[in-house]
């Protein structure tokens, strides 16, 4: 099932508001930079860099997922680990909202996230 417009609207605001706080300088932004997208019903937010061979060449690196699950009006949230699998993030395992989501990101408090 797709987003309906107020949910893409809602995911748009609070993506950008974290990409407005996260993202790095404009000047350094071909060397590294931060994104999300929607996929399904899924939200990621992944880092960009350029490939140290090919710096022409750009390589995305998962840092966070949210999933909605439409039945219980929550998101399920998602780290990716050592194992390059996504797990539930056991601090904090469903928020409410996107924005919470999103801010969970910015703060991570356990150092899940960012490293």
């Amino acid at each position: 099932m797709a987003f309906t417009p107020e949910q893409l609207k809602d995911i748009e605001s609070a993506g950008n508001g974290f990409l407005v706080i996260r993202r790095p300088p404009p000047e350094i932004r071909d060397q590294v930079d931060l994104a999300y997208k929607i996929e399904g019903q899924s939200v990621f937010i992944h880092e960009i860099r350029a490939q140290w061979r090919n710096p022409d060449k750009k390589i995305e690196s998962p840092v966070a997922k949210a999933t909605y699950v439409e039945t219980r009006k929550h998101w399920k949230i998602f780290w990716m680990r050592a194992d390059l699998k996504w797990h539930g993030y056991d601090p904090n395992p469903e928020v409410t909202t996107i924005a919470d989501f999103f801010k969970i990101v910015h703060e991570d408090k356990h150092s899940c996230f960012w490293g």
